[in-house]
């Protein structure tokens, strides 16, 4: 009884040896390794603000610009003059910008209502590497009849663009 007990016991040994072979033929171990990287670059900017036109005797002053704003100062003799400052925006990233919001707004109610601003369109999307260019037109109304007792106002404006 002992040797069959002993016998069936080889034979189960034998049996799992086998398979665990078998196991190991047809069975394998997979691994995957990877890495993911951002390359894309968001970068649009002002990249210069020019004076496009003046009216004789007016002084455009100096405008100057950073990466994200651009300031001017006008200033008029007399009605009817004018002062248009080009600017320009250049997406130099790697992603498409879509334009999502434009917001200009002047001190109406502490500026001088002798004085307008009028901006031109801007493009709707800016693809990577291009520039476009928009205005603002500053003028003195050409209707005043004396010198306003409040004689300046100011523009602000906001041009946000976003991932296309």
């Amino acid at each position: 009884m002992k040797s069959t007990k002993n016998i069936i016991i080889l034979a189960l040994l034998l049996a799992i040896v086998v398979m665990s072979v078998g196991y190991a033929t047809f069975a394998s171990q997979l691994k995957l390794n990877g890495t993911s990287e951002i390359v894309g670059q968001w970068d649009v900017k002002i990249t210069a603000i020019d004076v496009e036109n003046t009216s004789d005797g007016c002084d455009p002053g100096n405008p100057t610009f950073t990466n994200t704003s651009a300031t001017f100062a006008a200033k008029f003799l007399k009605p009817g003059d004018t002062i248009t400052y080009k600017i320009t925006i250049q997406n130099a990233g790697t992603i498409d910008a879509k334009l999502e919001n434009v917001l200009f707004t002047a001190d109406e109610e502490n500026g001088s209502p002798a004085i307008h601003y009028e901006t031109s369109e801007l493009e709707a999307t800016l693809k990577k590497g291009a520039t476009t260019t928009f205005t603002v037109t500053v003028t003195y109304d050409k209707a005043v009849e004396e010198v306003p007792s409040v004689k300046t106002k100011t523009i602000t404006g906001i041009v946000e663009y976003v991932q296309q």
